[in-house]
């Protein structure tokens, strides 16, 4: 049960991302540059990453933060892969190597996954007897 709370938490986290740069895109300061569009988003997977892990811990679960950054991460990706990249990039005239060859994605998932692990490890402090 614990990691289809996992799972779903990820998905969470991957729906977050998407509507935010789909939202991004629409606003006139940011919509031009990829690069804005990526250090905001940037600051705003560390909410998201927290968010999502949150909500799994509600069950206190024991599941390690880097295990579950990593499952989150690994979710994201498979996410992109069947849903991202044939619905929107390749209409853009992008392609799958051009996605998982960007640099900002892997800097997102890298985010991501620390912030989760770096949470958990602040908030998984033991209490003195």
């Amino acid at each position: 049960m614990k990691y289809i709370r996992a799972l779903f938490s990820s998905i969470l986290v991957w729906l977050a991302v998407s509507i935010s740069f789909y939202i991004l895109g629409f606003i006139p300061v940011v919509k031009d540059s990829f690069f804005r569009q990526s250090v905001i988003l940037a600051i705003c997977i560390v909410f998201f990453a927290i968010g999502g892990a949150k909500f799994y811990y509600l069950k206190n679960y024991k599941m390690s933060g880097l295990q579950l950054g990593i499952i989150m991460s690994l979710t994201a990706l498979f996410l992109d892969i069947i849903i991202t990249v044939p619905l929107v990039e390749i209409p853009k005239g992008k392609s799958y190597e051009s996605f998982f060859t960007s640099p900002t994605l892997w800097i997102l998932v890298f985010i991501n996954t620390v912030s989760v692990f770096l949470w958990r490890k602040l908030n998984n402090k033991k209490t003195p007897v």
